[in-house]
């Protein structure tokens, strides 16, 4: 089964916290939903304060298409003035291995 992962890697505007990113999160984690081909989101932080958000779609059509959207569709939400638009690696990459973990 194909898994690919959005990869982006940011620093967040001055004087803004992981919390506050996440919170500006709420539009944009209700339109991945709505996206066919999501199937999960991360966000982390760094101990260098970089956020890593990882969204994984089951091809990269589907990936691409979603991306897409977060820019055009999703470009009024308000995650995009969380962002030093200055210090953005966006990527796609295919999973080659996934293992699961024991079930509890």
């Amino acid at each position: 089964m194909t898994e690919v992962l959005e990869i982006t890697t940011l620093r967040l505007a001055p004087g803004l916290s992981g919390a506050d990113f996440v919170d500006a999160n709420a539009d944009i984690n209700a339109y991945l939903q709505r996206r066919p081909g999501f199937r999960w989101r991360r966000i982390v932080q760094r101990d260098d304060d970089a956020i890593v958000d990882i969204v994984a779609y089951d091809d990269l059509a589907r990936a691409r298409a979603g991306a897409a959207g977060i820019t055009g569709e999703m470009g009024d939400s308000p995650v995009h003035d969380t962002i030093d638009h200055s210090a953005v690696d966006w990527q796609l990459t295919t999973v080659l291995q996934h293992v699961d973990g024991e079930a509890s």
